[in-house]
């Protein structure tokens, strides 16, 4: 990237100056009055106020297009204001309001609205950085010279997200300005002491242009970042650090005992609204047009906070609202007669290149997924197709599933793949707080079609930290859809709806399946998200499973038949949402049930499916329910233990034979 050369402007012509400074009292004033309202008893939960860092926030938003982006932080109050939202919505969301930003649902830290840029203020340290690269690769893809904006504050840089997103955005160069507010202290903890040396040292690490500013100047930080962003649209990614001040504490109600009171009255003595004022007299505007500024954004904002008061709460009939967006209709095609074999692997592949020919919005991004093809080869030869779109990322998968989340935001299609399951860990927050929350949280406003795919498997020795089934895990967060596909038709069909689905979809594929053959299916194929399948008719017994367990169960099931058992076998496809229907149509035939699981038994998907079964079924029940899964233990490495913890056709017969003959 070519240096950052910056000028200082020390003035401004009073109309440029005028309409920054009405910016700044607005945002004092809402601030205020937001902290007023806290101590009140007005406003519920958490409250964060930005008094004191008014000019960062509007001085970075000033030179903003309605089309740029930024996400924010907890104390994003600020932030939206400036870039353009009116105070009333938001005063209505504080107060939990029908007609809040986004309904009641996200509250003071998690205002939103994408309409104008605001893909949202975020209750997790850093979590925005990464949510700011994959917007902005969104932009760069769609071929506009739109920028993001990421603000975070000095306790930010500590977090792993904070890292790998600069890295990111370094490496493909992309249009993010990483805009930290320092303010002195990261909730209680100085500076000076979370942090062994300053960000212009970490951004020349990842060769990323390093600039910074007063903080508490709203012209320096609005000319500061003008020239920043004219650099960013060209040329990549920019930290920029404004040095300003938190009057109050972390949390309204915070006494501040930890904080040095000389760093607190240094800060008081640099008020922005009062570096504005000097600067607005030096150019000879009148003091009585200041004051009359100032009274009239006073004014503005308790007029909106007024009205808002008076707006009716939410519907409580609605509460569920938002979690999952509309699927489409989707009409599962038979298979041909005469269709050819394929491999698991194969059609995974297939439905990943008819998707990328079919929308260019689409994009594969991941470790290894590029040139390599992956390390399981399940994206080779994608990369010669769609050099632009089949991208490598770092060993960074915190920044890969936030860049899914960012992109899809920004109305892209994203496709990444998380080596193993296993590594879900590292990278939870992306899923559990972003992907599942924010559609939620911003009233459906924010759209978040994005696929994980990823894989996992016992039985071939990879150890406890390669061979987890965590579909449990996933499915217990409202918001997340999750796939285990069994066969190759399925894998195909399945991976194509999910990539049309407006919803954020688990793809887990079982590594044990992908030299699997079976029939494939014709180019197009969909699989509807939520049904499962009954793949064999049975009269004494319904057998439940998913995955390479439902391969393994309808074997079982083919060899009970010559004993005289006749066992119904489904498999599930989606485990959430759960096809709980076909599971007690089958039940009120056989009224016996087995539930077959490769993951560990206690707490299971297993255990939800009993639990419905015997809810909404049990005086149809003739025998008591049986689950098969494994032991509740890590995965044991050598063959002969693994083979004990895993369930087996003997495990599964015995179950099935049991339940039959009882």
């Amino acid at each position: 990237m070519p240096p950052l050369e910056l000028i200082d402007v020390p003035t401004a012509d009073p109309d440029a100056l005028l309409p920054l400074f009405r910016a700044i009292c607005r945002v004092r004033s809402f601030e205020l009055l937001t902290s007023q309202l806290y101590r009140d008893g007005v406003i519920p939960g958490f409250v964060h106020v930005s008094l004191g860092q008014e000019a960062s926030a509007v001085g970075a938003c000033a030179p903003l297009r309605r089309s740029d982006r930024i996400t924010s932080n907890h104390r994003g109050h600020g932030h939206c204001l400036a870039k353009g939202m009116a105070p009333g919505p938001m005063f209505a969301e504080l107060f939990g309001r029908a007609t809040g930003a986004v309904q009641g649902r996200g509250g003071s830290m998690h205002i939103a609205d994408p309409g104008l840029g605001i893909l949202g203020a975020n209750g997790i340290v850093a979590a925005g950085l990464p949510i700011a690269v994959g917007a902005a690769l969104a932009s760069r893809q769609a071929g506009t010279d739109d920028v993001v904006v990421a603000f975070f504050g000095d306790g930010a840089v500590a977090q792993g997200m904070f890292h790998e997103a600069v890295n990111l955005a370094a490496l493909w160069r992309l249009p993010v300005v990483f805009f930290c507010e320092n303010n002195g202290y990261a909730e209680f903890t100085a500076a000076d002491v979370g942090h062994p040396v300053p960000l212009a040292v970490r951004a020349a690490g990842y060769g990323v242009p390093y600039a910074e500013v007063d903080g508490t100047d709203v012209w320096a930080v609005a000319d500061r970042t003008a020239q920043v962003v004219r650099y960013a649209r060209a040329h990549g990614p920019v930290v920029l650090e404004a040095h300003t001040s938190r009057w109050h504490g972390h949390y309204e109600g915070d006494q501040q005992k930890y904080r040095d009171p000389a760093h607190l009255e240094s800060g008081l003595a640099r008020d922005p609204l009062a570096v504005a004022r000097r600067r607005l007299v030096a150019l000879g505007v009148d003091a009585a047009v200041i004051d009359a500024v100032e009274a009239d954004a006073a004014a503005e904002v308790q007029a909106a906070a007024d009205a808002a008061r008076l707006d009716p709460e939410p519907d409580v009939d609605g509460v569920g609202d938002y979690v999952t967006a509309a699927r489409p209709d989707v009409v599962e095609s038979e298979l041909p007669g005469d269709a050819a074999p394929a491999k698991y692997l194969e059609s995974v592949r297939a439905a990943l290149g008819d998707a990328l020919a079919d929308d260019p919005t689409v994009f594969l991004a991941g470790i290894d997924v590029g040139a390599g093809g992956g390390v399981f080869a399940v994206s080779r030869g994608l990369y010669e197709r769609f050099p632009d779109r089949v991208l490598d990322t770092p060993i960074s998968e915190s920044a890969v599933l936030g860049l899914a989340v960012g992109a899809a935001m920004a109305g892209r299609r994203p496709v990444v793949e998380l080596m193993y399951l296993d590594f879900l860990g590292v990278a939870f927050d992306a899923l559990l707080n972003q992907a599942a929350k924010l559609p939620f949280m911003t009233a459906g406003r924010a759209s978040m079609g994005l696929v994980v795919r990823t894989q996992f498997g016992a039985g071939r020795s990879a150890g406890s930290q390669h061979s987890q089934s965590l579909e449990a895990l996933l499915a217990h967060i409202p918001g997340l859809t999750v796939v285990m596909p069994s066969n190759a038709a399925d894998a195909y069909g399945l991976l194509r709806s999910a990539i049309d689905d407006p919803n954020p979809v688990l793809f887990l594929e079982n590594r044990n399946l992908y030299g699997r053959r079976s029939p494939a299916p014709s180019p197009g194929h969909r699989v509807p998200i939520g049904r499962a399948k009954v793949t064999r008719p049975g009269s004494q017994v319904t057998v439940v499973s998913w995955s390479r367990m439902a391969v393994e169960c309808l074997e079982v099931a083919g060899a009970l038949a010559a004993e005289g058992v006749d066992a119904e076998v489904i498999d599930l496809r989606t485990i959430s949402p759960l096809d709980r229907a076909t599971v007690l149509t089958s039940v009120a035939k056989t009224s016996r049930l087995v539930v077959v699981q490769e993951a560990v038994t206690d707490f299971g998907v297993g255990a939800e499916i009993v639990a419905t079964v015997v809810e909404q079924a049990f005086w149809l029940l003739d025998a008591p329910v049986l689950r098969v899964g494994a032991g509740f233990s890590p995965a044991p490495y050598a063959p002969n233990l693994e083979r004990a913890w895993l369930p087996q056709h003997a495990d599964i017969a015995d179950a099935i034979r049991r339940t039959a003959a009882y």
